[in-house]
This record gives structure tokens, C-alpha cells and sequence, in this order.
């Protein structure tokens, strides 16, 4: 979104015209009930504001200022950026807000979103994919409108965003956040890192993007509805150089955090525990990637936690294909019967979904798939999953190349936990 000086409002304007400011905007779920963040850059230092009001009253009644963090892109022509970051506070659960972000030097167009509900019985819909690129972004359009009908109160992006958002010194990745912003900016937009954000120690990941925590956004978690959600880096695995010492703190904190979620008294209100992180632990690609050996490098340092834990639900992408797994533990398949095979499963399910377009194009199989891979496609496309209840969760794949059509489909039903801690 551009604001010229002089000449006529282009929405695809070179990043070399004089801006007054050029806002890129994101809406991000605090974690704490009742808020939101809303985050924004423009290139030149600018006050951080936002005023909204509850749709149907009075505009923009109410205001809120936050504060600006300078990223400088470690590129040849160190590029100036300036990341606004405004949190709202005490949102009506429900309710719908109209809102604008900017300052007196210049606004951005008018948004709206739809406050979380904090309730435990609330059954949120989400979109999740991975691999999104700036070229040959496939299911964006489809993503785009369904979005803005309404269809889902939150969006996972498990890694790999534009290809690359450090491309020619960080204009890819201004391009992509414009890109995504008819998605971003009327629902929360959650992400993880994936190896296409690793240049300069994922520097434009770790500034443009705003997660619950205190880590940059590369490991935290939230709880929403019957659920509680854990994103978790799966590249402190593969970037040794960028600190060997992000590899335990992140084991450390996701052990504590799984501790703390299977408290009783948590897990009997949020029985739920869904992880996502990009590289997958497992795939049937054709292409000798981590999660084509048994011997890889995540599933070491994390198959036997999630299992120990009782993680239900396992999210990654990475792989440009979809694909739907057995419960698997061990490389073995841990259904729930012969014929209800994801009724109380006795290991994890794990979903890859990371065919949503992008220019390195989707991947190919191997012919032979071990046990545990029940579905594959190599369609284009995203997934949509609602937390039903307590009991029932329900997972479908879209395929874009034929027009929107579910070609994959699950309910993932649990009464009783697949085994105890």
C-alpha cells in the first residue's frame, strides 16, 4: 500500500518513489486474551497509531500508540526499515473492529477484524500452509478471498515465506508482506521460521514477524479454544552456525511449556496440543530430504518428547506436496483401530502441507511410500482444520488446481489420551 507525494495512489509502485510512509500491515495474536498486535513498516520514521472502534459505531472512538524498531537489511545497500508494533487491549471476544494504522503523516486504508473468542468451547477455523512465494504464489487468490468471506479466524504460515524475503536487499520481502496483506490484515496471521529466512540469521523473519514470547518469534506458544498451540523452530537443527545454544533452549522451553500443558488441570481444559514447525519428521518425497531418512535430523530431538507429551495433532510443511500420515511413532503406525484409524490414535498424526505455490514448484514422490503415508497429492494447495470441540477435530485439503475442490479429508477424534506421561 503506497501514499505518493504528488501523483496518484499506485498499489504496485516502485520502492524507489518518494513515500510519505508505505505501510505493510499484520495483525498478530498476543497469546493473552483480549488483545491484538498490530504491525506495520514504512521507510522513514514515522509516530505508531492505530485508531479503531467496534463495527457499526462510532470510527476510529478509540486510539492506541505503540513503538517503532529500526531493521537495518544486512544487504549491500543496508536498507532502512521501520517496524511499527501497536498492541490493542481489552477487545470485546467476538467482536468486530474497524481500524486504520498510520499517523498524522499518512494513514493506511481501512481494515477489520474479529476479536479472538477466549472461551474454551470456541471452535476456531484455521487456513495453514507453508512454502508461499513472492512468484508463483498458487493458492494466494483463493486464500485472499476466502479470507475476507470470513472463513477463518486464524492463519498458520508453518515457514518458507516469498523466496526470499532478504532478496534484492529486502524488496522481496516488502513485495510478499503486500502481498499477504489482504490476508494479514483482517485475521491473525501466525508463523514459524523455515530455511528460506535463514540469510543474515533470519534477521528479516525475526523483525517483520511479531509471536507471543520473548524469542523472536521462533518458538512460542498459545492457547485458543479446546487447544494449546506450539510453533517451534525446526532450523536450530540445521544452523549450527547461528548458535548451537538455540538448539537446547528451545528443547528446555518446550519441555517446560509440555510439562505445564499436561498439568491436569490444563489438559482437562484445553485437551488439545497441536504443534507446527516447518522441515516434517517424515515424508514419502522424492527428493533425499531430512524427513526421507530414518535417521533425520528432527525426529531425534523431537519424536519421543511430542510422544511422551501426547501431542495429538503434528503440522509441518517444507515439503512442496501434501500429505496425510497414519498416527506414526518410531517409524511404525499406531492407529486407533483397523477401521477408525484416527479414533483415539495411540501416537501422533502428522500433516504436511506445504504446496501453496511457489517458484521452486511442487515436489515428486517416491513410488514407494512406507506404511505409515495414507494420502498424497502434488496438487497446489493449503489446508483448513476446525477445532470442533474438545473431542473432534476436523482437517480437509484444498487443491487449487482443480478450482477449490477438498480432495482430502479427516476427523481426528479423541475421548481418552493415546497413552499416559
Amino acid at each position: 500500500m503506497c501514499f505518493h507525494v504528488g501523483i496518484p495512489f499506485s498499489p504496485y509502485c516502485s520502492v524507489r518513489s518518494i513515500y510519505i510512509t508505505i505501510p505493510t500491515i499484520g495483525l498478530f495474536f498476543t497469546g493473552v486474551p483480549g488483545s491484538m498486535a498490530v504491525t506495520w513498516t514504512t521507510f522513514n520514521k514515522t509516530e505508531s497509531k492505530v485508531e479503531y472502534g467496534l463495527l457499526g459505531g462510532r470510527l476510529f472512538e478509540m486510539s492506541a500508540k505503540g513503538g517503532t524498531t529500526l531493521f537495518v537489511d544486512s544487504g549491500e545497500e543496508k536498507r532502512e526499515l521501520y517496524i511499527h508494533r501497536v498492541t490493542l487491549t481489552g477487545l470485546k471476544p467476538a467482536a468486530t473492529y474497524v481500524y486504520h494504522c498510520g499517523s498524522d503523516e499518512g494513514w493506511s486504508d481501512v481494515f477489520l477484524f474479529t476479536a479472538l473468542n477466549d472461551s474454551t468451547s470456541f471452535s476456531p477455523r484455521f487456513a495453514l500452509y507453508g512454502d508461499l512465494g513472492n512468484e508463483n504464489p498458487q493458492s494466494l487468490a483463493r486464500l485472499q478471498k476466502e479470507t475476507q468471506l470470513g472463513m477463518y479466524d486464524v492463519i498458520l504460515h508453518i515457514g518458507d515465506f516469498a523466496y526470499d524475503m532478504d532478496e534484492d536487499n529486502a524488496r522481496i520481502g516488502d513485495e510478499f508482506m503486500r502481498q499477504i496483506q489482504s490476508i494479514a490484515a483482517y485475521v491473525p496471521y501466525m508463523t514459524c521460521p523455515g530455511n528460506h529466512e535463514a540469510t543474515y540469521n533470519f534477521s528479516n523473519y525475526r523483525n517483520r514477524f511479531s509471536m507471543p514470547g520473548q524469542t523472536e518469534s521462533l518458538w512460542y506458544s498459545w492457547n485458543l479454544g479446546s487447544a494449546h498451540i506450539i510453533s517451534i523452530s525446526t532450523e536450530v537443527y540445521f544452523y549450527l552456525e547461528f548458535g548451537l545454544d538455540l538448539l537446547f533452549k528451545q528443547y528446555e522451553w518446550l519441555t517446560k511449556d509440555l510439562e505445564e500443558a499436561n498439568k491436569p488441570e490444563n489438559r482437562a481444559v484445553r485437551p488439545w496440543i497441536i504443534t507446527m514447525g516447518h522441515r516434517p519428521m517424515y515424508c514419502s518425497d522424492d527428493d533425499q530430504d531430512d524427513c526421507t531418512k530414518f535417521d533425520s535430523y528432527v525426529s531425534p530431538g523431537l519424536e519421543d518428547l511430542f510422544y511422551r507429551y501426547g501431542v495429538d495433532l503434528e503440522l509441518w510443511a517444507h515439503e512442496h506436496t501434501y500429505e496425510r500420515l497414519w498416527p506414526v511413532y518410531g517409524d511404525k503406525v499406531y492407529n486407533g483401530s483397523k477401521d477408525q484409524p484416527y479414533v483415539n490414535p495411540k501416537a501422533p498424526v502428522h500433516i504436511i502441507t506445504g504446496s501453496a505455490g511457489c517458484r521452486e514448484r511442487t515436489d515428486r514422490f517416491n513410488p514407494n511410500p512406507k506404511d505409515w503415508s495414507a494420502f498424497r497429492s502434488t496438487d497446489y494447495g493449503y489446508t483448513r482444520m476446525q477445532l470442533v470441540n474438545a473431542t473432534h477435530l476436523y482437517l480437509e485439503q484444498v487443491s487449487d488446481d482443480q478450482y477449490g475442490k477438498v480432495i482430502d479429508s479427516i476427523w481426528v477424534i479423541r475421548s481418552l489420551f493415546y497413552h499416559s506421561i
